[in-house]
């Protein structure tokens, strides 16, 4: 996933003065919001149509066209305007993290080798005009995200259609993508480079929401997009600081049973302070009362001014998300190209300090598996250097001394002076005072984000010990893994996330007959299983897997999390 992505879930870390008073908290008890136990609040009454959600946001929606928007699930705001050929499933926690038909009849139906994937579109389907979505309309949408005039979007069809890597999109090729095929008005097909058994999940990003060729006004088309969902776009401002959304009338309800679209408006109001949005969202006045976030989590100082509340803390919903914070070895850099020395620095680590510096237990659970703990990921637990909640630093230094170094060592590791509290000197210090007491001195190299970026995914440049992340851009091993493990991704002139350039032909063998499968939960056993065999190697220190902490306003209702996006689902949300 790229880092623009994993931004938009960060921690808010800025302290506020909340106005906790009784009045502004008050709503019905905790209900739970089945997000790995955590209670999401809700107003009392079953949920029912009407009313206006008002969205607080600290980032603008920017790009509101479907072929730039980088998406998972088909996004949350977007997913309101755009359908896609398949989505997530709209249900709490696990469940939620199974892909399920959208605009299609099924998810897909995959030829013997899972090198081409055919839908059929659902009967009824209509766009805001009135006009029915073909499979050209999907078609189309698809070319268009090629066009380098439309950038921006996921890059799965560049690197898996046929053709894909040359395709410029429709606005200099006429001819169209020849790898997307469209047999009749319902069917659309795909053939691919290499057997994709995860193709369901690409289908939900938004690239595979349909765009008539006829409504194309190119790098405008953002501002008053065709829409095929519960929404229509009615205004937008800024480049989507403020987007206002009503019903489209030609939406049918019937063809979309995943989509709740209960209130009648939906106003998203962008380029807030993050500090501001949750005080608004705890305070509830006036229309902040049916207000929620989609991109601002609450810190550890806001939750322990909420935590003496009761009525407010049911209102705080809880989330996870595929996302693995770690260290990162370059084993081409010396002292790291040493197992033992890598081994030592595993057993060195202090989980408890780090997820402290991460701002507590209840935003960050400690891991020793890359996978992120859910089933849906073939999470499969191991713990191959077992240091326990503190840190062995006797055996690291046995170690030490096994790899040649009796008095220790110097490294120098690089961190972001981004206060994120995943890649920052937050944790950067925890890690360096952790492996201080196994005789390993720390040297911290601070750089802002940027320079950061650019140099932990340089091939050239790449340092041999720095914090890093990853999140899955859809629930499953695969986008989790082979970015990271797979040789053939190793890029060496640009971003390289690969960070210690294995290239191991046994585990590309085995990312290729993973990929072969479609049935997701024999393939999930296999992500797991390679997890654990690539985790033996200790190119990586897991650290922790975020938590997700976001307050919603008092008479919002139907709060679902799953754990496909670990954050409160837009589309389920009511007011009324």
């Amino acid at each position: 996933m790229r880092q623009s992505s994993a931004a938009a879930r960060r921690v808010t870390v800025t302290a506020v003065s909340l106005v906790l008073t009784l009045g502004a908290a008050a709503c019905a008890g905790p209900e739970d919001g089945g997000a790995g136990g955590g209670a999401a609040g809700k107003a009392a009454g079953a949920p029912a149509k009407g009313g206006t959600l008002t969205v607080l946001n600290a980032e603008a929606q920017t790009d509101f066209d479907p072929a730039r928007l980088y998406t998972s699930g088909g996004g949350n705001v977007p997913s309101l305007v755009f359908r896609t050929l398949t989505t997530r499933n709209r249900e709490a926690g696990a469940a939620g993290a199974q892909v399920v038909p959208d605009l299609a009849t099924d998810t897909g139906r995959p030829n013997k080798d899972a090198t081409e994937w055919t839908y059929t579109l659902k009967e009824g389907l209509k766009f805001d005009d009135g006009t029915p979505v073909t499979s050209a309309d999907v078609k189309y949408g698809i070319e268009r995200s090629f066009a380098a005039e439309l950038s921006g979007g996921a890059p799965y069809l560049r690197d898996w259609l046929v053709g894909g890597d040359t395709y410029q999109g429709p606005y200099k090729d006429k001819k169209g993508l020849a790898s997307v095929v469209t047999p009749d008005a319902r069917t659309i097909v795909f053939k691919l480079r290499k057997p994709e058994g995860e193709f369901p999940f690409v289908a939900t990003q938004t690239q595979f929401a349909p765009v008539p060729k006829a409504k194309d006004t190119g790098a405008t088309y953002e501002e008053h997009p065709v829409s095929s969902g519960p929404y229509k776009v009615v205004k937008n401002e800024n480049d989507g600081e403020r987007l206002v959304l009503e019903r489209n009338p030609h939406w049918d309800p019937a063809t979309d049973p995943e989509r709740k679209a209960y209130p009648d408006r939906i106003d998203v109001r962008s380029g807030l302070d993050e500090a501001v949005i949750n005080q608004r969202l705890a305070t509830s006045s006036g229309a902040d009362a049916a207000a929620v976030t989609t991109d601002t989590n609450l810190g550890p100082a806001e939750l322990a001014q909420i935590g003496s509340d009761k009525a407010l803390a049911a209102r705080v919903g809880t989330g996870h998300f595929g996302f693995t914070n770690y260290l990162a070895f370059n084993p081409k850099v010396k002292p790291f190209d040493n197992p033992k020395v890598r081994q030592a620095i595993s057993y060195a680590i202090n989980r408890t300090s780090v997820v402290n510096a991460a701002g507590g237990s209840a935003l960050a659970e400690p891991a020793t598996t890359f996978l992120p703990e859910q089933k849906s990921f073939g999470f499969t637990p191991y713990d191959h250097f077992p240091a326990g909640k503190t840190g062995d630093p006797e055996k690291a230094r046995a170690l030490l001394k096994e790899a040649g170094h009796p008095n220790g060592l110097t490294v120098t590791l690089l961190h972001s002076t981004a206060q994120n509290r995943t890649t920052s000197p937050e944790i950067a210090t925890a890690v360096q005072e952790a492996l201080g007491k196994a005789g390993i001195k720390v040297e911290l190299d601070g750089q802002e984000p940027n320079a950061f970026n650019e140099k932990r995914w340089s091939v050239k440049d790449a340092p041999g010990f720095f914090l890093s992340r990853w999140g899955a851009d859809w629930p499953a091993g695969g986008p989790f893994l082979a970015p990271i493990f797979d040789g053939r991704q190793i890029v060496t002139n640009g971003s390289n996330y690969n960070h210690a350039q294995l290239d191991d032909p046994a585990v590309n063998q085995e990312i290729d007959e993973i990929n072969k499968l479609t049935d997701l939960k024999a393939a999930a056993t296999r992500w797991g299983a390679l997890d654990k065999k690539i985790g033996a190697q200790a190119l990586d220190v897991p650290l922790f897997h975020p938590v997700y902490k976001r307050l919603v306003g008092k008479d919002v209702k139907n709060v679902v999390i799953s754990d496909w996006t670990g954050v409160l689902d837009i589309s389920q949300v009511a007011v009324k």
